[in-house]
């Protein structure tokens, strides 16, 4: 019921801030609500005051104050909430110069590094994007990339750049992971015939996913990265709004397709060669929790401890029932104790205590296993587990250097 001049238009801060306060009552039962109190708790230190149309001006003076300080500026913030690893996200077209600065700035006193997000290098089927994309890849690498393998070569280019400025992490969307066999010679004349102007069908553009992914677990393999799938989400659903605010407007769904046998043909594609890289999985659908809780222990080799992860509560199971299904699917079908932990993509740069909500559901759900007798009242067993998924079990996996503070 709230305009979208006061969301994503043309309304000035206050105005915006004013109606969402307003709104915040409303949101009781929902994540926001929480996390909303949380946030003005830490960094802020308002913790006598709830959000509303009342104490919106008193709470905006108050922050905008605290904001004004060098201790709320962002490197500010980044040290009160001890954040030690940053991780952004990255087309491989990003000449990461922003990464290479904080790199080289001494006073940077925690880790930032990129991640490779080549999406628009998989997703063939979107062909006028797949298109222009690889003209600006031809400009990065400057040259043609008239045939599969001249592509494919410069792929290969992107991923040794990112990984010689510090990155060691791929991330991948994907609607329904894609497994169709194909020859090589077939591939190459779907990758010409898009790049001709015309569009690839269905079965074509599968086959050509498939190959293309299969190249990049090979690169991320050999490089010992960690690869990421974010599985079953469906984008841009009313396209109305699609047209008039554009993508990552608030306008996606969870999608329900089956995912499990494709999934496993991919990463066995992978895993029969000995090339499947660490790999972390996530899935917007919570019906396939089970499915991913058991697909990640098909392939585990011995080499690392959990090498397959089912990754945490992700998007709209960022809240306390979707992150309690998950790692209660986890320990159920595997090894909680292996967990990297929490993930969250929020964009806001105030959402790190939900860090602190995540340790408080999963403190609470391995004190209930206590209080039930299903685990021992052994603080030093239990509190070595709560560490390892909070932080130390992400810091050996990732393998990426973190400065001490």
């Amino acid at each position: 019921g709230v305009a979208e001049r006061l969301i994503t238009g043309d309304a000035d801060d206050r105005e915006k801030f004013q109606a969402w306060a307003e709104t915040v009552p409303a949101t009781v039962g929902n994540p926001l609500y929480q996390w909303t109190h949380l946030e003005l708790r830490r960094p802020f230190g308002i913790d006598d005051l709830l959000l509303d149309g009342s104490t919106a001006q008193e709470i905006w003076e108050q922050t905008g104050d605290l904001l004004a300080r060098p201790q709320f500026t962002t490197r500010g913030i980044l040290k009160q909430m001890r954040v030690r690893f940053v991780c952004t996200t990255d087309d491989p077209l990003d000449d990461l110069a922003a990464h290479k600065a904080m790199a080289a700035d001494r006073s940077l006193d925690l880790t930032v590094l990129p991640a490779f997000r080549p999406d628009k290098a998989v997703h063939i089927e979107a062909a006028d994007t797949f298109r222009a994309w690889v003209r600006s890849l031809e400009g990065v690498a400057g040259r043609p990339l008239g045939d599969y393998t001249a592509f494919l070569d410069a792929l290969g280019e992107r991923i040794d750049y990112f990984h010689s400025v510090g990155a060691r992490v791929s991330d991948h969307a994907m609607l329904v992971p894609p497994y169709r066999e194909a020859s090589a010679a077939e591939v190459a004349a779907v990758y010409r015939k898009v790049m001709g102007g015309k569009d690839a069908d269905a079965l074509d553009a599968e086959a050509f996913q498939t190959a293309v992914l299969l190249y990049l677990g090979r690169e991320y393999a050999r490089r010992g990265w960690v690869m990421q799938y974010h599985i079953s989400a469906l984008r841009n659903t009313n396209t109305r709004a699609f047209r008039e605010l554009g993508p990552d407007t608030g306008y996606d769904s969870i999608a329900d397709f089956p995912i499990a046998a494709p999934l496993n043909r991919l990463l066995g594609a992978l895993d029969n060669t000995d090339e499947l890289p660490k790999t972390i999985l996530y899935s917007l659908d919570a019906s396939k929790n089970d499915v991913l809780a058991t697909t990640v222990g098909n392939f585990q080799d011995g080499s690392t401890p959990g090498k397959l992860q089912f990754g945490s509560g992700w998007w709209y199971h960022d809240q306390k029932d979707g992150i309690l299904k998950q790692m209660t699917s986890l320990a159920n079908m595997g090894l909680l104790s292996r967990f990297v932990g929490m993930l969250t993509d929020s964009r806001s740069f105030l959402s790190f205590p939900r860090h602190d909500y995540f340790r408080r559901i999963l403190c609470n759900l391995v004190g209930g296993w206590v209080d039930s007798g299903e685990a021992p009242r052994d603080f030093d067993l239990l509190g070595s587990m709560i560490g390892d998924i909070c932080w130390n079990n992400a810091v050996r996996y990732f393998g990426v250097p973190v400065k001490e503070h």
